[in-house]
């Protein structure tokens, strides 16, 4: 399918490690045929008016690691000869397109952990350091309870004289660009990975590094916030600049065990980020937040929302709702 892709083409792509490696192989592999290479407004699970206007001009558009709403989709498709999308996260399969998503075609997830694993996957790709950086960025630690992921990362790191420490860290610098709100440094990043692909590249990025630091400072300035405790969920807010709220949400469910509601209050004037890590399947809750009108999606244990103010606190009641039954 690439192979036959002809003449100029736009590259979407989420914001964070996972999207940015996704990015970098399938650049890789078309080379001069990506002519631009871009991400949504930072924060937004959805393209604006402005934002798909944009995308005309264009002779293929891929979407990688992003699930994107249908409309979106459907008006790119009416923009250029061919849409296609590398993703693993939960929604439903647009017949219109070329949709490459195992997951919801009913693959196991846990053999999928990431759209890097995926897009290296379909491109025949050798086991790389890119293909696992997306991985480690979407599951962390919890990765090593995947016996099969487990051994590829540990072989990985054995054969290339590196430690999983050093991937996780790769990982927290990469990300560092969108946290910060750096839309441009993360539509550079996987140009910079095509010309820097050795670890000691982005472990040494003098920028990231000086980034991370920042960040540092605002997470345990976030994490003293204590949370509210209704049965066996946490409701956590907190107020930031910083796009810091999957972490948040990341670090407080896997280091409680329990069901995390977090909701930052400070990155847009008029939406709130909304986040949750459940112990149950997330799918009923996107479903419901999509029915309400909102930009929302996630995995099987993960939602992430933008939620207008106004309407929050009503959804996040029918969230805890959910997660008490």
């Amino acid at each position: 399918m690439l192979d036959d892709l002809k003449g100029k083409g736009l590259l979407i792509h989420h914001w964070d490690t996972d999207g940015i490696t996704s990015a970098k192989l399938l650049i890789e592999k078309l080379g001069k045929k990506i002519v631009v290479n871009k991400t949504p407004i930072l924060g937004n699970y959805f393209l604006t008016a402005e934002e798909i206007e944009e995308c005309k001009g264009f002779d293929f558009i891929i979407v990688a690691d992003m699930s994107l709403p249908k409309e979106n989709i459907l008006k790119l498709n009416e923009q250029t000869n061919k849409v296609l999308i590398f993703d693993h996260h939960l929604g439903e399969v647009i017949k219109e397109v070329f949709h490459h998503n195992p997951i919801i075609k009913g693959e196991n997830p846990d053999l999928f952990p990431s759209a890097s694993w995926i897009v290296n996957d379909y491109l025949n790709n050798d086991i790389n350091l890119f293909s696992i950086l997306g991985i480690i960025g979407d599951h962390e630690e919890k990765i090593k309870k995947n016996p099969k992921f487990k051994d590829i990362i540990d072989n990985y790191c054995k054969n290339n004289n590196l430690k999983f420490e050093d991937l996780h860290k790769m990982v927290y610098l990469l990300d560092s660009n969108y946290k910060i709100g750096d839309k441009k440094a993360v539509e550079n990043a996987p140009l910079f990975l095509l010309e820097n692909d050795r670890p000691d590249d982005i472990l040494r990025n003098k920028t990231w590094n000086e980034n991370y630091d920042n960040l540092n400072k605002e997470m345990e300035k976030q994490l003293k916030i204590p949370e509210e405790k209704i049965d066996s969920i946490l409701l956590k807010k907190i107020s930031t600049p910083y796009n810091i709220i999957s972490t948040i949400t990341r670090k407080v469910a896997w280091e409680t065990g329990k069901n995390t509601i977090v909701i930052n209050t400070g990155y847009f004037d008029d939406k709130d980020q909304l986040y949750v890590r459940s112990t149950k399947t997330a799918e009923p809750m996107i479903k419901r937040g999509k029915e309400l009108g909102l930009k929302c999606g996630g995995k099987k244990e993960v939602l992430g929302a933008i939620v207008p103010k106004n309407m929050t606190d009503s959804f996040v009641n029918e969230i805890i709702d959910y997660l008490k039954k």
